[in-house]
């Protein structure tokens, strides 16, 4: 009997340390959302590409102005919709929502993002846009595995995916847009799903 009270004394205190250094209140609906975001607004982008660009996208035109400013909506929702909903999650279990732990992680996720975001806009004012979607991919996954260290560790995975898919429109420019879709889109709505089954509904 004791040995029992001993071994749920040091798995409750397990579970203790694992929240106090991990952010643990990430929603897996909001990877939902922002998914079905990024699938919204690549079909915009990709409408108002074939339809009035006949297929062909220069960066000095007003086409191109609207799809970034597309894509600039696309994570100002997602980020919005990650707060809102991580806020609730976190009020619902009683945890903070802001404190040294999820400064590391906003940091840590930050510092990849940011580089990223800044170099991909200096090749497109030299009007080399061509990898600019697999750049976008192995960025955001650099940020996702950087900022795994400080959160669940399963986003590390999803990190993973979007540099493997990052990887290979480097490689093959002409599927970037599709590969954007594959990792920004579809990728978020099966991540978000398989973590919203596995966390969000105990």
């Amino acid at each position: 009997m004791e040995s029992k009270d001993y071994l749920k004394d040091i798995s409750d205190i397990k579970d203790m340390m694992n929240k106090s250094s991990r952010f643990i209140s990430l929603s897996g609906l909001s990877g939902i959302l922002a998914g079905v975001y990024a699938l919204i607004g690549a079909s915009i982008a990709y409408w108002l590409v074939t339809t009035y660009s006949n297929g062909i996208l220069t960066l000095d035109g007003w086409v191109f102005k609207t799809c970034l400013f597309t894509l600039f909506m696309v994570a100002v929702l997602s980020i919005v919709t990650g707060i809102i909903l991580t806020t609730i999650k976190a009020k619902k279990h009683d945890a903070k929502i802001w404190d040294t732990t999820s400064r590391r992680l906003v940091f840590n996720f930050l510092i990849p993002l940011i580089a990223g975001g800044l170099y991909i806009l200096i090749i497109l004012s030299q009007g080399k846009y061509g990898q600019s979607g697999g750049l976008m991919l192995i960025f955001y996954g650099l940020a996702l595995v950087n900022a795994s260290k400080y959160s669940i560790g399963d986003i590390r995975y999803l990190g993973y995916v979007q540099i493997i898919l990052g990887l290979i429109g480097a490689w093959e420019p002409g599927y970037g847009f599709w590969l954007w879709v594959l990792g920004f889109g579809i990728m978020h709505i099966i991540y978000g799903t398989w973590m919203y089954l596995k966390y969000d509904r105990k």
